[in-house]
């Protein structure tokens, strides 16, 4: 319904849709072009598979999405898995037919309604997730920035290096970069000029000085090729494409090899679905559903045609809010501009400096990790400010997926906890000198409050009163019932403790008959 809903719209307004977001859906060309060849080249897969599933996740997949912002593309969180993947399977081609596997098993997942999973994911470790591929942007992108350099973290060996070779073109481009899309929305003239992103013009901009630095004397200055986009020139479409080994149908380690894609990609394409929604400022809620269904008939796609994994990608996603899109038709623009640069001006394209793209992400790297969202998640208090940091950190120290599943523990460790501290509980010292205690139950007494319970009851006194006030409760658990059934007839009995119970419903005693007898008695 939401898909039909969006094709409506964009069939009734494509003209001024098309306005609205084709400078956006350039600005995400620009930035997903050398990240495309960058992960396949991470991946140990041919350069021109990355772009192939950029045009992929562009076309395919935000034409089917309900997504109105998300961007899909080539994963950096699949890199590891793809290169581990095609090195086992001893070919491209097989892997291939792995990728056509997974398309398929989350195609079905969409339709099981698994897209669900992502509405149990915490406010708090989205944003941390957030926050800490922001940092993850800034870190890999300050090399570009001075000229060059290496930027590697690894837990296993402990290594940390980020080194940058100063490159003063390089230098003088990225800062100038800086300044204009820092102070683009405070330069008056740019009121009339809204259609026009500021992440573009650094891109242009950059154009220009290189070009200028290669009309001057001063030749230390000017970019060497390294310091450009390097895209591969094809004079025929049939270069683009590679054909998958169906044969690897009929073999298992390409069967487990596509569960294993099609789970890590679902997960972080339905993680990436749930921040860019948070990121839309009309906050418009995308059908997880569908958008497994699409990322499926994406993988299939771009399998087919010899391109890489697809999933929605929080940093295409993010550039795409920056640059001021609207609707889908912005991922749509970038995927066609991809494919028709592969063909015709990628040998323009290629004098585009790193140095303007660095400083574009950067940008979105701070904005995805600004301080003001430490400092809202710290007032919070520490029940929201630990899983946030914790998520953060894990990103960046590990990876995207094990980060999240550390901040998900986290979020319920805290639930664990915050269940064990209702308002029936009492120390030991306070039941140690009271005469009268009430035991006011909540809402919903679930398993996981037995232990404060169990901790209460073993230390009331005896000649005390106890009262179980159950006059706001909807549900208890068996367990609990159970505990206060034994507690009742047993204990209070044998420590002439008197029992009173309020609010208690049918079908919450399973003797009360004999609940009733004790109270009668202590009563007495």
């Amino acid at each position: 319904m939401a898909w039909e809903l969006a094709m409506t719209e964009l069939n009734k307004n494509f003209p001024l849709l098309f306005r609205q977001n084709f400078a956006s859906g350039l600005v995400v060309f620009l930035v997903a072009l050398p990240l495309c060849l960058g992960i396949s080249l991470a991946s140990g897969a041919p350069p021109l598979s990355g772009i192939i599933s950029g045009i992929i996740g562009g076309i395919v997949v935000g034409y089917l999405s309900t997504s109105h912002l998300s961007v899909a593309g080539p994963a950096a969180g699949l890199t590891a898995i793809v290169a581990a993947s095609i090195q086992e399977l001893g070919s491209f081609e097989l892997f291939l037919c792995a990728g056509l596997l997974a398309g398929v098993l989350q195609f079905a997942l969409g339709y099981i309604r698994a897209g669900s999973i992502a509405d149990y994911i915490p406010t708090a470790v989205i944003e941390g997730m957030l926050a800490g591929i922001g940092i993850l942007i800034i870190l890999k992108e300050l090399p570009y920035a001075f000229g060059g350099g290496v930027f590697h973290f690894s837990v296993k060996d402990f290594e940390f290096t980020l080194s940058v070779s100063l490159h003063f073109g390089a230098i003088l481009i990225a800062a100038i970069s800086l300044a204009l899309i820092i102070s683009w929305d405070h330069i008056p003239v740019v009121k009339k000029l809204k259609w026009l992103p500021s992440a573009l013009v650094a891109v242009l901009l950059g154009i220009l000085l290189n070009y200028l630095f290669s009309k001057t004397d001063a030749s230390a200055i000017l970019l060497t090729k390294e310091q450009l986009v390097q895209l591969p020139v094809t004079n025929h479409i049939s270069e683009l494409i590679r054909l998958p080994d169906m044969q690897g149908f009929l073999t298992m380690n390409v069967w487990q090899t596509a569960i294993t894609i099609a789970v890590v990609a679902s997960i972080e394409s339905l993680l990436s679905l749930e921040a860019t929604d948070r990121l839309d400022k009309h906050r418009r809620i995308s059908d997880s559903n569908q958008e497994l269904r699409a990322q499926g008939a994406g993988n299939f796609v771009s399998s087919l045609l010899g391109g890489l994994p697809v999933t929605a990608v929080i940093l295409r996603s993010s550039v795409n809010v920056s640059s001021g899109a609207t609707h889908k038709l912005s991922a749509i623009i970038h995927g066609i501009l991809l494919f028709i640069c592969v063909l015709t001006i990628p040998l323009l394209l290629n004098h585009i400096p790193l140095a303007s793209l660095a400083a574009v992400l950067i940008v979105v790297g701070y904005r995805l990790a600004r301080p003001k969202l430490f400092k809202k998640f710290w007032n919070k208090g520490i029940y929201q400010f630990v899983p946030f940091m914790a998520t953060l950190l894990g990103v960046v120290i590990f990876d995207l997926m094990l980060g999240v599943a550390i901040g998900l523990l986290c979020s319920i460790g805290f639930i664990l906890h915050d269940n064990m501290k209702r308002s029936y509980y009492l120390s030991r010292e306070e039941l140690a000198t009271a005469n009268q205690v009430t035991l006011q139950l909540s809402e919903e007494v679930s398993f996981l409050n037995k232990a404060a319970i169990k901790k209460t009851l073993k230390n009331v006194q005896p000649n005390s009163t106890i009262t179980f006030d159950a006059e706001r409760t909807i549900y208890i658990a068996d367990d609990v019932l159970e505990l206060i059934e034994d507690f009742t007839n047993v204990f209070a009995k044998e420590n002439n403790i008197k029992v009173i119970r309020k609010g208690f419903k049918s079908g919450q005693d399973k003797n009360p008959n004999a609940l009733v007898s004790v109270d009668a008695k202590n009563n007495a």
